[in-house]
This record gives C-alpha cells, structure tokens and sequence, in this order.
C-alpha cells in the first residue's frame, strides 16, 4: 500500500495493529466484565463469585456456619473466599491480554494493561 515511503508505511502498518489491538482489547474488557470466577474457602463452605475484572457479585455462606461464638471464623472464610476469587479472576483476565499480545513480541513478564 504504501510501499517506497520506507519507515512511514512502517508507521502506517504499526498504526493499524496498534488500532486492531485496541479494538481486541475492548472486546476483552466486555468478556471480562461477563466472565465470572468463583473463589472458595472452608472446603465450600464460602463461595465468592466475581467478575474476572474483579468485581464481587455473589457471596454464598452455608448456614451451618453462623455460630455467635465463632464470628472471627466466619470473617475470615470470608475473606479468604473473596482473595481466592479475586485471584482467580486476575489470572483469568492475564490469560485472556496473553491471548491478544501474543504476536507482539513484548518482553517476558510485561504486564497489559499499564
């Protein structure tokens, strides 16, 4: 296309990757938002789900777990299941930006987006 510029149809080839790249990672972003993980502790006795961007959605307590003497328990099968889930979808959402760099040829370890 525009061949004889030298480095401009370079630019222009980088410019329209650079610009499909864009358009992947917004498509991303949406499955993203639509994909959800789900985090456990307790053996299952507390679930968190989350979207793999991170978000909390959902927080399941088995009942059998509600005893006044053992609140601190409680919170802390919580907790543990929100960090398992939000774990989970920080992975997933490194899985998916691996699948749309991979033809980049970026450094071993760089982490998108910025």
């Amino acid at each position: 296309m525009l061949k004889g510029l030298g480095q401009l149809g370079d630019m222009a080839g980088m410019m329209k990757k650079a610009q499909e790249m864009q358009a992947k990672m917004a498509e991303m972003q949406d499955e993203l938002n639509k994909t959800t993980v789900t985090g456990e502790s307790g053996a299952g006795l507390v679930k968190a789900t989350a979207t793999a961007k991170g978000e909390l959605t959902a927080l399941d307590i088995n009942p059998s777990i509600f005893h006044p003497d053992e609140k601190e328990v409680v919170e802390d099968l919580i907790l543990a299941a929100i960090k398992d889930a939000q774990a989970k979808a920080a992975e997933k959402s490194q899985e998916e930006m691996a699948k749309i760099t991979e033809g980049l040829n970026l450094p071993a370890g760089m982490k998108l987006p910025f």
